[in-house]
C-alpha cells in the first residue's frame, strides 16, 4: 500500500472516537477524495469561450445562466460586454459568410450587447456545449428540456448562447475577444 494512503488510513482511524455521525462521514469523504486526486493526479483545466447572446442578456436570463454555470463548478476566468458591429460580426462567423442565414446572424448579433466569457474547468468545452443543448432551441425544448437553449432560446439562430465546439475552436474564439490571452493556434469553427 502507498504511504500516503497508509498514513491517511492510521489518521482516519485516530481521528474516529473525535468524530460521530454525519460528521465522520464527511470527514472520511474528504480523505478518500484527497487521496484519489493525489494518488491519480489531476487533470488539466480547460478553457472555453461563452457568448450570451442578446436575446439572453436583454431577456434577462444573465444571472440564471450564471448561476447555472457556477452550479456546474465552472469558474469565470474573463468576462466582459460587448456590443458588437457589423464588421467584428463578419469576422468572428466568417465561416458562414456564405450561407443564406448570415444576414440575419449579422442582424441578430448587433442587435443589443452581449456578454463574453471564458469559462474554465475540467473538460470545460463538452460540459458547457451539454450544458447548452441541441442548437435548434425549439428542438431542445423537446429532447433537452433543462438546458440553457432549451429554456432562454427560441430557435435556430436566436439560440440564447454560444460555446466554442473544439479546443482549436476555443484558442481562436477566447482571444479574438480577450486579445490578453491570446494563441498561436487558428482554427475554424463551425457553431452558433
Amino acid at each position: 500500500m502507498d504511504n500516503g494512503i497508509q498514513n491517511n488510513k492510521n489518521f482516519i482511524l485516530q481521528m474516529r472516537p473525535h468524530f460521530s455521525g454525519f460528521s465522520w462521514i464527511l470527514v472520511l469523504l474528504v480523505f478518500v477524495s484527497a487521496s484519489c486526486s493525489s494518488s491519480h493526479g489531476s487533470m488539466e483545466l480547460e478553457r472555453t469561450l461563452v457568448i450570451i447572446k442578446p436575446d439572453g442578456l436583454l431577456g434577462n436570463y444573465t444571472d440564471d445562466i450564471k448561476r447555472t454555470i457556477v452550479e456546474y463548478s465552472f469558474s469565470i476566468f474573463k468576462e466582459r460586454i460587448v456590443q458588437l458591429d457589423e464588421a467584428t460580426v463578419e469576422k468572428f462567423y466568417a465561416e458562414h459568410s456564405s450561407k443564406c442565414f448570415f444576414s440575419r446572424l449579422k442582424k441578430y448579433m448587433t442587435s443589443g450587447p452581449v456578454l463574453v466569457m471564458v469559462l474554465e474547468k475540467e473538460n470545460a468545452i463538452a460540459d458547457w456545449r451539454a450544458l447548452m443543448g441541441p442548437t435548434d432551441a425549439s428542438k431542445a425544448k423537446i429532447t433537452h428540456p433543462h438546458s440553457i437553449r432549451a429554456k432562454c432560446g427560441l430557435d435556430i439562430e436566436r439560440n440564447c448562447v454560444h460555446g466554442s465546439d473544439s479546443p482549436k475552436s476555443a484558442q481562436r474564439e477566447i482571444p479574438f475577444f480577450f486579445k490578453e490571452l491570446s494563441s498561436d493556434v487558428v482554427a475554424e469553427h463551425d457553431e452558433l
